[in-house]
């Protein structure tokens, strides 16, 4: 008979080394699970690169691990990093082909394996943040919807006519590509972007695809079409601003469950009588955020602002075609 009962550590601040993440099981300090799958570790020789934690200090992909009891990481967390392996040795057809829902799980799982280290971390900070995630009563009510449904990872679980994200998959043209990996999160407006070889998967969790909705267009102009790594960046810091301007967090509701019920089945709400879905788009803010993806091309704010009527876009003609670059000439 199917576990129907959610875990909740948000309550009383469960966050340590001797809970399991995902269901809360007391474990030893030995029991962990990588943030980054090991597969993708190995293939991208992530093992000793760095991170740089909220509270200043420095660890590598391979010493960020979460505590993970030995049942979830056998039965859902390693069957999932095997899945998304086995994709993304197919290049962009096989991230494509994966069920939304499973990419939504993987990314949410890395997402959350961060915020649940900055959380533990900020019990002994090397230094205190200055805003900490835990004493801010809004942001730790937004992680509670999510880990609501990305526990959807371990209890059997159905979205009604919805997804608890948006999600964009990009190819990028080889030509003058030179990174084989890359990786950025945004803890507070909850995006996301990961590059695994030639695929971009960018994403902006707990929007329930309304972010999808929104530049559906543009998104849809890159379909079939090979991205210049300028141009990747570019659509990165419009999905990364829209994220950063999104102004409501959907609830979920869990329709009753009936003697014999083997998942769970979720509704969802989102406030847009008496919230704006979208704080307003402010150009400035937006250039500020595409002058930081375009730091590699020493592209700056008077760059992008040379006609204060048009901002500098390298994805689309004038006439709102997609706009072809092999090579990338200042």
């Amino acid at each position: 008979m199917a576990d129907l009962n959610l875990y909740n550590p948000f309550g009383n601040m469960q966050f340590a080394d001797e809970h399991c993440f995902l269901c809360g099981t007391t474990i030893t300090k030995a029991d962990r699970t990588p943030v980054f799958g090991e597969w993708m570790q190995q293939k991208y020789n992530l093992e000793n690169k760095e991170l740089l934690l909220l509270d200043k200090s420095v660890t590598t992909f391979s010493q960020l691990t979460i505590p993970c009891c030995d049942h979830c990481n056998s039965e859902y967390i390693l069957p999932l990093e095997q899945e998304i392996e086995t994709a993304a040795d197919s290049g962009f057809e096989g991230i494509s082909a994966l069920d939304p829902k499973r990419l939504f799980q993987w990314i949410g799982k890395m997402y959350y394996g961060t915020l649940v280290t900055e959380l533990i971390r900020e019990k002994d900070p090397l230094i205190m943040p200055e805003n900490p995630v835990s004493e801010n009563p809004q942001m730790l009510g937004k992680f509670k919807t999510f880990f609501q449904v990305l526990q959807s990872l371990r209890v059997p679980m159905v979205f009604s006519d919805f997804l608890p994200c948006s999600l964009f998959i990009l190819q990028v043209d080889p030509t003058e590509d030179e990174l084989p990996f890359e990786y950025q999160d945004e803890l507070t407006t909850m995006a996301f972007s990961i590059k695994l070889g030639p695929v971009v998967i960018v994403c902006k969790l707990l929007d329930n695809g309304i972010i999808n909705k929104a530049l559906h267009r543009l998104y849809k102009l890159t379909e079939g079409q090979l991205l210049h790594p300028i141009q990747v960046a570019e659509f990165k810091a419009r999905v990364f601003y829209a994220a950063y301007i999104f102004n409501v967090v959907p609830d979920y509701f869990i329709r009753t469950i009936k003697p014999g019920d083997e998942q769970l089945v979720l509704d969802t709400l989102i406030d847009d009588v008496t919230n704006e879905v979208f704080n307003p788009w402010e150009p400035l803010a937006y250039v500020h955020m595409l002058e930081e993806m375009l730091k590699p091309w020493s592209i700056r704010e008077h760059d992008i602002m040379k006609d204060p009527q048009q901002p500098l876009t390298f994805l689309t003609n004038e006439d709102g075609t997609f706009k072809q670059i092999a090579k990338f000439e200042r």
